[in-house]
């Protein structure tokens, strides 16, 4: 339970760094609050001996830094060495998570093992360090740069993925989902799309987007067909939800004067387009 929690932090506190040297402050507001609120459940479980003293001790010391960290680098009162180290710390420590918690939602089906993350640890470690003496590439140094960002970004992706398989194991555990927390994951996530969308920030899009569709309308399937939520309810949320998709391009594709939302997806994707 509290690895999960720790995982989730992780990728706040790595999302929250890419907001805040963007400023983009709503963004930051909304990974702050996922911060506080998972450490908050997290501090829950350490009260009950759910989690071991040394881990949430060291949990402790990385909230209160990384939030002092971002916040004096949002308002440019951090020296940019600090603000480096933070960043290698974030890549480096999102890129050894990730594999290792793909890995481990599919176990006891395959051995459990803690080889992926001792080899991501390993190649991103090495990355940086090359990064930082100068032995990459420029574009090398750009991948390494935006490594952080991504694997936060894939962290949470693969969160609806890992309850979906749960799901898929045991139906059961549908009824213990909150319709109201999933209907929130599909709201919050939902408002963020058209900021992404009109800066063209293909990662924040591709990640409000997935959290929104799958943690939140996904899960919401899920539970309309076991019958945990009613029909109404879930088409409600099913028409808001494609409906605010549909207005999200319509209204983009306005302000950039474009003929079609087609535009605005394309350069989105594969950035400015020259006629």
């Amino acid at each position: 339970m509290w690895q999960g929690m720790l995982t989730g932090l992780l990728g706040n506190l790595s999302l929250l760094s890419y907001f805040a040297k963007k400023r983009e402050t709503e963004a930051v507001l909304v990974q702050t609050l996922g911060v506080v609120s998972t450490y908050v459940v997290i501090v829950q479980l350490a009260m009950a001996d759910a989690m071991p003293l040394p881990q949430f001790t060291v949990t402790t010391a990385l909230v209160a830094s990384g939030l002092v960290i971002n916040f004096f680098n949002y308002f440019s009162w951090l020296h940019q060495g600090v603000w480096t180290l933070w960043e290698d710390f974030t890549t480096v420590g999102g890129f050894s998570i990730l594999p290792q918690v793909m890995w481990s939602t599919f176990v006891p089906f395959i051995p459990n093992s803690i080889l992926p993350g001792i080899i991501s640890f390993v190649v991103a470690l090495v990355a940086v360090t090359l990064a930082r003496v100068g032995q990459l590439s420029e574009n090398g140094v750009k991948i390494v740069r935006l490594t952080s960002g991504w694997t936060a970004t894939l962290l949470f992706m693969w969160m609806p993925i890992a309850q979906m398989w749960t799901n898929y194991l045991s139906p059961d555990n549908i009824r213990g989902l909150s319709a109201f927390s999933m209907l929130l994951a599909l709201i919050g996530n939902g408002l963020m799309i058209p900021r992404a969308l009109f800066i063209r920030d293909l990662m924040w899009f591709i990640g409000s987007y997935w959290g929104s569709f799958l943690h939140g309308w996904g899960n919401l399937l899920c539970m309309y067909l076991f019958k945990s939520i009613g029909g109404k309810f879930f088409f409600a949320a099913t028409l808001g939800y494609f409906a605010w998709l549909v207005i999200t391009f319509w209204r983009d594709s306005v302000a950039y004067e474009y003929s079609s939302p087609v535009k605005s997806l394309r350069e989105l994707v594969f950035g400015p387009w020259k006629e």
